[in-house]
């Protein structure tokens, strides 16, 4: 029978399990992505460090020397405790700037493909074998430094326990290997489902062999896990019945992704709503990657559909998108341009400006695509838009998204195929004041990064019990 550990909702404080002094531990974070890399996925980690000193728990983590990435974020080192043990392996992968460069050309390349079809093919086979050899991903260049780090790191220092979050997949591979050497319990904490992110990441190797290699690779990590953490109750129960069926008898915990108050200290103004009136633009703000997985076609059918009944209406209206867009997901927002609402496209930005971006909005977006595994997501911004106390336009399956929105903003909540409705509720905003009000606000409490802290380090300190 799987095991999930659960916790009451929004009832005990996390802060009643501190251990005394003299009596903290250790953990060992493998992380290949740590500020100042950015991104949304950074968050989670960078915020179990900062909280879980509170909870008895020192952290040292593993991280890139030189991480092959898109952005980065010195804004995030704040909440790095400056006791924080920092163990930086180089990765022997290309600078980000290179590999860009070079899918740039590979796009080229195959639009030229007509006229150099046998070239085309050597390059296609090459990016294939290359692709086979980068398993489970391309972080894998990484492991051996780190491998070497890591061993060098536990034998130098005493820890107790060994916490590895992924994606990059790589840090579990190189996490349960550093479990084999020192017999320490292991977490693996699932900020993405491994098969999820395998099947819809782009330019990710969709072939067979590369299926076998990854499926094979999931399943030695899930026979050395001690405990397996999702960011959703559907997720860990999946994960944890798969780790069941490779005969261990991990034990496994959700703890959702959050927010974190300190991160709206900088803001000009309180988190308060301001009415909106059919003389105000109204401000409509997404932020975050724009793909497969999270498209904007759904919104952009109901904005066709408002143009076409009321278009004098969307003068009215500004949609701002703040993050990485491909180049599917940018076609979809030209067809933007052919109304009259004001559309503000931008790339990444630091953390605190995304916040503030959110803060001055009038609705927040969340889009998620009805795709099979999608009702196991909750996405990272989910948490933060629930604090800004924003209403939340949210265009999801049927799932555990839906779910939680449904306690706050039931009024809101749309599938995708409900275009009629979402142009409904665009046309009310646009023509009627109005001010809408968070649902039991006070139960967003549970979704509090330090709460979630509490929650790791009660796993910790059972899994470190019952090792002893």
């Amino acid at each position: 029978m799987s095991t999930i550990i659960t916790r009451p909702t929004g009832t005990s404080d996390p802060r009643e399990n501190l251990l005394p002094e003299g009596a903290r531990k250790r953990l060992l974070l493998v992380s290949y992505h740590f500020p100042p890399v950015g991104g949304a996925g950074v968050q989670r980690p960078v915020k179990f460090v900062k909280y879980l000193r509170k909870f008895g728990w020192d952290v040292s983590v593993l991280m890139a020397a030189n991480p092959s990435v898109p952005v980065f974020d010195n804004s995030l080192l704040i909440d790095i405790p400056e006791e924080t043990n920092l163990v930086k392996a180089r990765t022997w992968e290309p600078d980000y700037s290179l590999k860009k460069n070079m899918a740039s050309k590979n796009q080229n390349h195959q639009s030229a493909s007509l006229l150099s079809p046998l070239k085309s093919a050597c390059r296609k086979i090459a990016r294939s074998g290359a692709g086979l050899l980068l398993q489970p991903d391309a972080q894998i260049l990484w492991y051996p430094n780190a491998l070497k780090a890591g061993r060098k790191l536990l034998k130098e220092m005493q820890h107790d326990a060994i916490l590895a979050t992924a994606p990059p997949y790589s840090n579990l591979i190189l996490a349960s290997k550093l479990k084999r050497i020192s017999g320490l319990p292991l977490i693996v904490d699932f900020r993405d489902e491994w098969d999820l992110s395998s099947k819809y990441l782009e330019n990710h190797q969709q072939d067979r062999v590369s299926h076998l290699i990854q499926s094979r690779l999931q399943k030695s990590v899930m026979k050395h896990a001690d405990a397996i953490v999702a960011t959703t109750k559907a997720s860990t129960q999946r994960l944890l019945d798969r780790a069941h069926q490779s005969g261990t008898d991990a034990i496994g915990k959700c703890i959702y992704n959050g927010f974190d108050m300190d991160d709206f200290d900088h803001l000009d103004e309180p988190l308060k709503k301001h009415p909106c009136t059919a003389q105000k633009r109204f401000r409509i703000v997404y932020t975050g990657t724009l793909w497969n997985l999270t498209t904007v076609e759904p919104l952009i059918h109901a904005l066709e559909a408002v143009h076409r009944s009321q278009p004098e209406i969307l003068k009215n209206l500004e949609l701002q998108f703040i993050g990485r867009k491909t180049p599917e997901q940018l076609a979809l927002l030209e067809r933007i341009k052919q109304t009259a609402c004001t559309l503000v496209s931008e790339e990444y930005c630091a953390h605190h400006e995304a916040l503030k971006k959110m803060s001055h909005a009038d609705a927040l977006c969340l889009l998620l695509s009805d795709v099979e595994g999608a009702d196991r997501v909750a996405p990272a911004k989910l948490f933060e838009y629930l604090a800004i106390k924003r209403e939340i336009l949210s265009i999801t399956p049927a799932g555990e998204t839906a779910d939680i929105l449904g306690s706050f903003w039931p009024a809101s909540n749309f599938r995708a195929d409900n275009v009629s409705g979402i142009a409904d509720w665009l046309t009310e905003r646009l023509t009627e004041t109005h001010d809408a009000s968070i649902s039991q606000p006070e139960q967003i409490n549970q979704f509090k990064r330090e709460y979630q802290a509490g929650q790791l380090a009660d796993l910790l300190n059972q899994l470190v019990n019952s090792s002893v």
